[in-house]
């Protein structure tokens, strides 16, 4: 935010009061003032007392008010005097400077712009024009995190991201919701998936350590090109989505790892609802209880093989073989054989999508 522009409105309103009132900035040093004399002073102890007391406090003759609303404030508007007129002043000085500010921060801040790009609010021939307004560098390596908070938090998400990647030249903290927070973040061009997935984590333990808040985390692929941004946020999305229908003991999500799951999310209901029917007989895949299901999981988790499996189930081999059996009289599969363990694989999937879509009345 350009003091410059606080300094001109400030100028402006001079001769509509007979008071003194200008702008501190977040630690307390006054950056606007009606007595250009007082510019430069430091006034640290308004900003203890504005954390303390939210929306006003009346220091040493002044009356002070944040510009904005938030827990932590960047600025807040001083006035003259400690009475009712220097409260309505102050508020009225609050409220014009505040749309003054969202008005400036739409049109020069990158966070907004980036937000606007993500959220497809600016059109594609104007990202270009935009970006070299804003000095933007469009060709850098940037990858999306989704960050979704769970439960209630006595700080605002947002400024918990916002504390943990204060740097917003490189790494942009956007608000999308209540409890949704995009963080877009540059990488190196060399950096893979491993590395992105241990940030996500450290993030996630991050918040749950030190603010004791749970969130689940959905990576998008990295872009190289700021226009890409929007696509970008639309798989951190779907991993998101996807992630709480197929990994749901998980709360990190790479969109890079979503393999079969991610097609069986954008298939018709009746489409699968048809494969399934298809696939098995009427009423047999309910059939199977929850040990024959841990049985195919624990099965497919050690690549069909069957000395592996009965191993980790701690069973005999020829029981692990009869349970296999008794699957394939059930259901017409045998798992043993690769293609029936891949249409069995994908009929569970596509099962247990179809559970977790809401009914339509």
């Amino acid at each position: 935010m350009s003091n410059r522009l606080f300094q001109g409105v400030i100028h402006q309103m001079t001769e509509a009061t007979d008071r003194s009132i200008g702008v501190i900035d977040e630690s307390g040093t006054v950056i606007a003032c009606s007595e250009l004399g007082r510019i430069g002073e430091a006034r640290p102890r308004v900003r203890e007392e504005l954390a303390y007391a939210g929306d006003r406090v009346k220091i040493d003759g002044f009356t002070y008010r944040p510009i904005g609303t938030g827990v932590k404030f960047e600025y807040a508007v001083f006035v003259s005097g400690e009475d009712a007129a220097a409260e309505s002043t102050a508020a009225l000085l609050a409220v014009s400077l505040a749309n003054i500010k969202n008005l400036y921060d739409e049109k020069y801040d990158k966070c907004s712009f980036i937000k606007n790009i993500i959220l497809d609010n600016i059109l594609p021939s104007d990202i270009y024009i935009k970006g070299k307004e804003l000095r933007f560098n469009t060709e850098e390596s940037r990858v999306v995190f989704l960050i979704k908070f769970y439960g209630k938090t006595d700080m605002l998400p947002y400024e918990m991201v916002q504390n943990m990647y204060p740097d917003k030249n490189h790494d942009y903290v956007i608000s999308v919701g209540e409890n949704d927070i995009v963080l877009v973040k540059e990488v190196k061009n060399t950096t893979d998936t491993h590395e992105i997935e241990d940030l996500a984590q450290t993030v996630a333990q991050t918040l749950s350590s030190e603010f004791y808040t749970k969130v689940a985390i959905g990576i998008s692929t990295v872009v190289d090109n700021i226009k890409d941004l929007a696509r970008a946020y639309k798989e951190a999305q779907v991993a998101i989505e996807v992630g709480k229908v197929f990994d749901t003991e998980k709360n990190i999500i790479s969109y890079e790892n979503l393999g079969i799951g991610r097609l069986i999310y954008q298939l018709p209901t009746t489409l699968c609802e048809m494969f399934l029917q298809e696939v098995f007989k009427k009423g047999s895949i309910e059939s199977l209880d929850r040990e024959t299901l841990m049985t195919v999981q624990c099965f497919f988790e050690n690549n069909l093989n069957v000395s592996e499996t009965s191993r980790k189930l701690f069973v005999h081999r020829n029981t692990l073989v009869y349970r296999l059996e008794k699957i394939r009289k059930i259901t017409g599969l045998d798992l043993r054989e690769f293609e029936h363990a891949i249409t069995f694989k994908v009929a569970l999937m596509v099962k247990k999508y179809l559970t977790s879509k809401p009914v339509k009345f």
